[in-house]
């Protein structure tokens, strides 16, 4: 619960740890849909840079900016239903893509 700037309690249905997105399910959609969001945004501006980077350029951008954020407390992840994942898989697919070219 918090307090808005009329005084009075409101409750928050997600709450920010460690930089992971938690709600009273623990359904982690919130959060994967975050990730993603953030994820495809840094995937779109490395695609606007492609051609004037090296290949390995290239990875190491992706690998710094999108494969850290997936990377960063998966295990919270763990036994999620492949539905619920499946956001992330096309995320890496999309980078492998642009990684490619």
């Amino acid at each position: 619960m918090s307090k808005d700037s009329t005084g009075s309690t409101t409750m928050l249905y997600h709450v920010r740890d460690l930089g992971v997105l938690l709600n009273s399910e623990l359904s982690m959609k919130h959060h994967i849909s975050k990730v993603t969001s953030t994820c495809y945004y840094h995937l779109i501006s490395l695609h606007q840079i492609h051609n004037y980077v090296s290949r390995e350029t290239m990875i190491q951008l992706v690998m710094s900016f999108v494969i850290s954020l997936i990377d960063y407390c998966n295990s919270v992840l763990v036994g999620l239903q492949v539905s619920t994942l499946a956001p992330l898989q096309r995320v890496q697919n999309a980078d492998a893509t642009l990684q490619v070219e």
